[in-house]
């Protein structure tokens, strides 16, 4: 998303730009997501969402995403939805194959396969698709199952680190979501993602609860300390009344992980239907680079896109909206040397 996005901007004012594409098609796991691209509504629940994160470069995508999803549109993207279903966001939803298709054609020169020694703007997808640095900053054990494209391996940190570049704050964080305990394909990336911890009573391997306070929307403190369970892993303990739900008892359908309560490892809790065991997929991580205004990461080097750290730390805010500004942002200072 990044990087296809600095590459059109920088096209649209009359630069050259080349895609060097480590993987065999652009799109990165924009690619593989549900596409939907939002901020809050309200500036406070940005700040109340994320706390911990850079206040001023969450400010700038707060402010600039409404024109780049505008943008986005102007260049021929296919929109789903004009709406995210969550009264608290604001934003759309696009076809994420036909997104791709019209940021692939508008960047003009892509290539798949391809990598460079003199990058000018990073934008790498993150580390979450190399076990080492997983295990260095996210979890010793390396357990998290890879719900992401599988070339996003922290290339981009290391290069601009060894140029002098600053890391942000989070670097043990990261976005992800609650998968079956099973094997899963790119296809099932959104379909699987079992969205429902918040109807459940979720326990760890040895049946007892982990999780203090109320779930958030997005779950994603849920998938965050499921990983730090024994063996990274949870289950979910689901009643007749969270089974009357439609969406809830689709998923659980989906998941082969599913068990009934007489054959768990521990006695299930009276009124318990039905079970499914779960592990963290990691779809990028949140810390990462440090950034300025001008997504500069050193002198005449820039990132955007999850190589960037410090914008969702403390929760969570749309990773492809982040990408989408300073990706832009990115190919407007490289090319007026900010």
């Amino acid at each position: 998303m990044a990087g296809l996005c600095a590459a059109a901007q920088a096209r649209q004012l009359g630069a050259t730009p080349v895609v060097y594409e480590k993987g065999t098609r652009g799109g990165g796991s924009m690619l593989l997501s549900s596409c939907v691209i939002w901020r809050f509504r309200e500036w406070d629940d940005y700040r109340a969402e994320c706390p911990t994160g850079d206040e001023h470069l969450q400010r700038i995508v707060w402010e600039r995403l409404d024109d780049g999803i505008a943008w986005l549109e102007s260049l021929g993207a296919p929109v789903v939805k004009h709406e995210t279903g969550n009264p608290r966001t604001t934003g759309k939803r696009f076809d994420p194959r036909g997104l791709t298709e019209t940021l692939v054609r508008r960047a003009g020169d892509v290539r798949p396969g391809e990598t460079t020694d003199e990058p000018t703007i990073l934008a790498t997808g993150g580390f979450q698709g190399d076990p080492e640095l997983v295990r260095e900053h996210i979890h010793p054990g390396g357990e998290l199952r890879l719900r992401a494209n599988p070339w996003s391996a922290g290339d981009g940190m290391r290069y601009a680190l060894d140029r002098g570049a600053g890391l942000s704050a989070g670097l043990d964080e990261f976005y992800g979501r609650n998968m079956p305990d099973a094997d899963f394909t790119e296809e099932q990336f959104v379909p699987l993602a079992q969205l429902y911890g918040r109807r459940a009573r979720v326990v760890n391997e040895n049946g007892e609860e982990f999780f203090e306070g109320e779930v958030s929307w997005s779950e994603n403190d849920l998938v965050q300390a499921t990983a730090q369970q024994p063996g990274a892993q949870a289950w979910y303990l689901l009643d007749g009344d969270a089974l009357s739900d439609p969406d809830v008892a689709a998923r659980v359908e989906l998941a082969s992980s599913r068990a009934e309560p007489l054959d768990l490892p521990f006695a299930a809790p009276n009124g318990t239907r039905m079970a499914v065991r779960v592990k963290p997929g990691i779809t990028h991580t949140i810390g990462g680079l440090r950034i300025d205004e001008h997504a500069r990461v050193a002198e005449g080097l820039y990132a955007a896109g999850a190589d960037v750290g410090g914008l969702s730390t403390g929760g969570y805010a749309s990773g492809l909206a982040a990408a989408l500004v300073f990706g832009r942002i990115a190919a407007e200072s490289a090319l007026s040397g900010l």
